[in-house]
């Protein structure tokens, strides 16, 4: 039995829309030529599908637009309208485990400047001593491409949601930094998110 050219005209929406059902995460992760320091697609093969961006269903009782952080599965949920929210992979660093519970996003920066805290200079003085005058926003940044600061009572609580130049960290418990993304997904977190929103970070 063959197809007439109308039937297949009839059906190619139905056989479009079923390809559009599945995310093309090549498209997600490639080549960001736009950017200031203009970002190379992320190598897939080296990050495990389970820690690339999807939406997915999310049933919770906190609103849309909130940022839940769950630490101990190494996962950033985004929620959104309907029971669905945007899931990432994240990697968090020792200072990822020092805030717990409720806090705010008091605000954001695109390619930010780095100063190691006073804790992570008392602890690897060998590796971050040489840092402490800051690092300027940059393909180098450990920061990488977007941060956001969160807030508590108007007060920096220096936790950082941030990008990351080691996409092969995330999904992984690191030595120092906050909850760090692949650079493609922080951008895509930080223009949804708004100063203000809401984040609730889980601990073990």
């Amino acid at each position: 039995m063959t197809l007439s050219r109308r039937s297949l005209l009839i059906g190619l929406p139905l056989i479009l829309a079923g390809c559009q059902s599945i995310p093309n995460q090549q498209a997600l992760y490639g080549d960001l030529p736009d950017e200031p320091f203009p970002l190379k697609k992320v190598p897939l093969e080296k990050i495990k599908p389970e820690l690339r961006r999807q939406e997915v269903a999310y049933e919770t009782n906190h609103k849309p637009g909130t940022v839940v952080v769950d630490t101990p599965a190494r996962r950033l949920y985004y929620v959104m309208e309907n029971g669905r929210a945007m899931r990432y992979g994240v990697g968090v660093g020792r200072e990822g485990l020092a805030l717990r519970g409720n806090a705010y996003i008091g605000r954001k920066a695109e390619w930010p400047s780095w100063t190691p805290t006073a804790n992570m200079i008392r602890r690897e003085p060998e590796r971050n001593l040489k840092y402490a005058g800051g690092v300027p926003g940059g393909p180098n940044n450990p920061l990488g491409a977007r941060a956001i600061y969160l807030y508590r009572n108007g007060n920096d609580t220096m936790f950082r949601i941030h990008g990351t130049n080691q996409p092969q960290s995330i999904g992984q418990a690191m030595s120092s930094g906050c909850v760090r993304m692949m650079n493609h997904d922080v951008i895509d977190l930080y223009d949804r998110v708004k100063v203000g929103g809401r984040v609730e970070v889980i601990q073990a």
